[in-house]
């Protein structure tokens, strides 16, 4: 029989964005399910329902699945997805027959429980780890927000049984990261629930220093509880010979065509994508970028009706372009699936950084940008948390500003390194980038929680 010490310490991981979701943070979370699973941990992850990943928002990548270490447990709790509902036939028995009353019901939910049209799950989530922990005991609770429900999940774990929780904001549920103000008035619930659950916390983990100082000011009496733990990049998006690609770097420069600038991620409305299109369509005209293009490789917002608008803003109109309309250079590519990610930044020339938000952003693709050794390119606010990051790469050209001729100055500066990139040069990015890999930046983490266990 196994002694203590010998027992894997045992986590509940509650991740709503969880393979096989491709929101934003859904990077942050497989990593770290992942890397405790690698350190020896045993791993339960409480995620969103499969129907509403599928069926509701239309937001998920097959291929990330198979990249969860087979031997974390997934559990889907139920959501009452009442505020998603627009068919008649999918409405429970109560909303169809007493649609007030159910109403009322819901918003009662909102108001005086917890303020967030997630909180359903987080508590059928505990209700699910509650009979899991009378079977074999947690020892931990590590939530990820948002949904910020998360964290009044593990609050409401840790008082039925005393396990400790850590919470992991990978996003600011009480700052608006765009307008950088707070996001709810005074004496919003949101702030009376933000304090209970922060003085009960073990651990509170952010993605930059911005963000830990900005809840340390508000919150002082759990500032020494705080930790930074940045985003990284995953080994996996390197692909197979991508070492022996950077060494023929120089014999690529001999070949004079077209330059490629790439964008690859998940394109929003926060994002300043005009400034970047018509930035780059200035650009352009130098003889430098003649004939250059700018691929954006992802999808084009999160939900179902997203890419039309989307694709307006960029000026991007389905089917050939009509005689005599400027070419801008601008390509849609579509969605890449996790397989194909490292090809297209291996076949890029410049990487365009693309950022929405103001100080306190970090935006975890600018990790797997730097992994490349390409040329980046920043269009994004000035002076946002991503820049700390971006300090010490060598080939980071920066207008720090969103003006178009400024934006059009440094594309034009990033595609002349790109002409005459060397494979040193490349190799003295990635050495920057290596600070950031999942390994590193998680190595902290885990024995942060691991010293929490043993106390």
């Amino acid at each position: 029989m196994k002694n203590r010490r010998e027992r894997r310490p045992r986590v509940l991981y509650m991740a709503f964005y969880f393979p096989p979701s491709r929101a934003s943070g859904v990077y942050r979370a497989r990593a770290t399910a992942n890397h405790l699973a690698e350190k020896g941990w045993d791993v339960t992850v409480c995620a969103a329902p499969l129907d509403f990943l599928y069926d509701v928002i239309g937001s998920v990548d097959e291929g990330l699945s198979q990249t969860v270490d087979p031997s974390i447990r997934v559990e889907r709790p139920s959501l009452n997805q009442y505020s998603w509902q627009q068919d008649l036939r999918e409405f429970s028995w109560l909303r169809r027959s007493f649609p007030l009353v159910a109403k009322r019901v819901y918003e009662f939910s909102q108001e005086k429980i917890f303020p967030e049209r997630y909180s359903s799950w987080a508590w059928a989530s505990v209700k699910r780890a509650l009979k899991l922990h009378t079977r074999k005991r947690f020892d931990l609770v590590v939530a990820t927000g948002n949904p910020f429900a998360s964290f009044a999940g593990a609050w409401l774990f840790h008082k039925l049984t005393g396990v400790p929780y850590v919470m992991d904001y990978r996003d600011s549920w009480t700052l608006d990261l765009f307008h950088d103000k707070p996001a709810f008035p005074e004496g919003h619930p949101a702030w009376t629930w933000e304090k209970r659950m922060l003085d009960q916390a073990s651990a509170v983990v952010f993605v930059n220093e911005a963000l830990r100082g900005w809840h340390a000011e508000r919150y002082p009496e759990v500032a020494d509880r705080m930790m930074v733990v940045p985003n990284g990049w995953d080994a996996d998006v390197l692909p197979e010979g991508h070492d022996q690609l950077v060494a023929r770097t120089a014999e690529a420069q001999e070949e004079v065509r077209p330059l490629k600038f790439a964008y690859l991620g998940t394109l929003t409305v926060k994002q300043p994508v005009e400034e970047m299109a018509e930035a780059f369509k200035i650009a352009r005209r130098h003889p430098d970028l003649a004939d250059a293009e700018l691929q954006i490789h992802g999808h084009l917002g999160f939900f179902k009706n997203s890419p039309g608008a989307l694709k307006s803003r960029l000026g991007l109109d389905d089917g050939p372009r009509p005689e005599g309309v400027e070419d801008t250079g601008l390509r849609y590519c579509g969605p890449v699936s996790k397989t194909e990610v490292g090809n297209v930044y291996d076949e890029a020339d410049v990487l365009v950084f693309l950022a929405g938000g103001g100080r306190y952003v970090t935006s975890g693709k600018i990790f797997e940008y730097m992994a490349f050794g390409h040329p980046i390119v920043s269009v994004h606010q000035p002076g946002i948390a991503a820049q700390d990051v971006l300090a010490g790469y060598p080939l980071w050209f920066n207008a720090n500003s969103l003006d178009i001729e400024e934006l059009a100055a440094s594309m034009v500066a990033a595609g002349k390194a790109a002409r005459d990139l060397t494979p040193d040069q490349r190799a003295a990015g990635r050495r920057h980038a290596d600070t950031y890999t999942r390994e590193a930046t998680l190595i902290p983490f885990e024995r942060r929680l691991r010293e929490i266990v043993e106390a």
